[in-house]
């Protein structure tokens, strides 16, 4: 997957990420040697935390462990050096911990999040790309369950500043605002870094012309145009909060509906928790707090993006904290077994000389929105379908639906196989492997093994396969 710069310039994915988060690895050594009297610290010698939104896909987290591991944030044989924690997990895990005044004021009175066994609330990750949503109940002792499967939209902060571009474009015309973009990026994002800083207010905003821009337009001859809701004064754009807020609509229309989808179903839901570096916005608050206070609690941290990255921390602490997640997909392996008219498609038959079987048998091993607890193995016991076969063969499959029975049915993608040798056939078709699935944070774990001579196959299944 290639990446597009706004010069058009084009770069893999995985460079770009590798590249930004070795920046962040060796920036942190360094910092951490300033305070340590100028010992030298490795990466191995840390446990690193990642974070990433809860409705990225395995293959995503499998992507940035990838981009880690290139990065030498950590090494083979080291991985569990490495915690992926998804963030509003992380977030919640810090925000339980929060006395009152830990949050702010015009939302909480004098609330804090109540831990008491039993207690439903609602994570809402506001972030610049994301909107993640995770639902939680607290169990006895402190621990969380996820009681909805995670959900959200992509109409992040950055939307509204997608819609602060589109302004600015028809504002300037001719042009002038997409030259603006090629030729100067990093002037653009100073400029837009001063847009973020101003949006989290609810108030009309003065935002300086940045003097690139304003060269561009008067070499065109195209001086600012007077639209409503803006106007120039002394070489800054004025913009009225009403505008403002304008630009927020289409955002807070997509959290708004992905609130109401759960909130209209069977949960005692007590507070909406507001996080993330887009929860800043006392527009997005308001809004949250005016559509939702007579459902709930509405709640959001003095610095809602520290919730995440502190909460990370925790999490590292104890990975354990969310006992059990909801399955994003029903997980199922390939197999075969003896033909039954009645209940096999004809066309699936097929005979050797130990019976008649059915083949391409989607075996489940768990279903979509099942609760699955952290680090959770499943056991299965197969067998050989021929007396005399020395090997079985193993296929992972998933799919969203929950009524499977065969793995070539629309929508179901395999995701890894592996072989396990079974030499010893004196017990043919009697003959046991063992399958055990570890349902890990991040990874599917998968081990096969033949009873008889203890031969092992272990494989992590790969989400990246195209």
């Amino acid at each position: 997957m290639k990446i597009k710069a706004a010069n058009g310039k084009e770069m893999k994915a995985l460079q770009v990420f590798t590249e930004a988060l070795k920046f962040l690895k060796e920036d942190a050594l360094t910092t951490i040697a300033q305070h340590t009297h100028g010992k030298r610290f490795t990466a191995s010698d840390f446990t690193w935390v990642l974070t990433v939104p809860a409705i990225w896909d395995n293959s995503a987290k499998q992507f940035m462990r990838e981009a880690a591991t290139q990065a030498g944030i950590v090494t083979k044989g080291k991985e569990d050096k490495l915690v992926i924690a998804l963030e509003p997990e992380a977030a919640s895990v810090y925000c339980k911990k929060l006395p009152s005044e830990g949050f702010i004021a015009e939302n909480r009175g004098d609330e804090k999040l109540d831990q008491s066994s039993g207690t439903q609330y609602i994570v809402v990750d506001c972030g610049g790309g994301t909107i993640d949503i995770t639902v939680h109940e607290v169990l006895k002792g402190g621990d969380l369950k996820e009681l909805h499967r995670a959900s959200g939209n992509d109409l992040g902060g950055q939307t509204v500043d997608r819609k602060f571009k589109r302004f600015l474009r028809e504002i300037f015309g001719d042009g002038v605002w997409d030259d603006y973009e090629k030729k100067f990026p990093n002037e653009l994002q100073k400029f837009m870094y001063d847009f973020t800083v101003f949006k989290k207010n609810d108030d009309d905003i003065e935002i300086h012309c940045p003097f690139n821009l304003g060269k561009l337009a008067e070499k065109k001859k195209r001086y600012f145009k007077r639209v409503h809701g803006a106007s120039w004064e002394s070489g800054s754009i004025r913009i009225s909060k009403e505008k403002l807020r304008s630009l927020f609509d289409e955002s807070l229309q997509g959290i708004t509906e992905s609130l109401k989808e759960i909130l209209d179903q069977k949960f005692k839901i007590k507070y909406i928790l507001l996080v993330g570096g887009y929860a800043d916005s006392q527009i997005l608050r308001r809004h949250i707090t005016d559509q939702f206070m007579n459902d709930c609690k509405v709640l959001c941290p003095l610095r809602p993006q520290e919730a995440i990255v502190k909460g990370a921390v925790e999490f590292g602490r104890n990975k354990g904290v969310v006992v059990s997640r909801k399955s994003a997909f029903t997980y199922g392996v390939r197999t075969s077994e003896r033909f039954d008219k009645f209940r096999h498609k004809a066309e699936k038959k097929y005979t050797n000389k130990d019976g008649e079987w059915c083949r391409d048998i989607f075996m489940k091993l768990v279903d979509v929105d099942e609760d699955v607890c952290w680090n959770e193995t499943r056991k299965h016991i197969l067998y050989p379908v021929k007396a005399d076969q020395t090997e079985m063969t193993f296929s992972f499959h998933r799919t969203k639906g929950k009524h499977v029975m065969y793995t070539d049915e629309p929508d179901i993608e395999e995701i890894g196989s592996f072989v396990v040798d079974s030499p010893d056939t004196t017990l043919g078709l009697n003959r046991e492997i063992r399958l055990e699935i570890k349902f890990g944070f991040t990874e599917m774990t998968a081990k096969g093994t033949d009873k008889e001579t203890g031969s092992t196959q272990t494989i992590k299944i790969n989400f990246m396969r195209k």
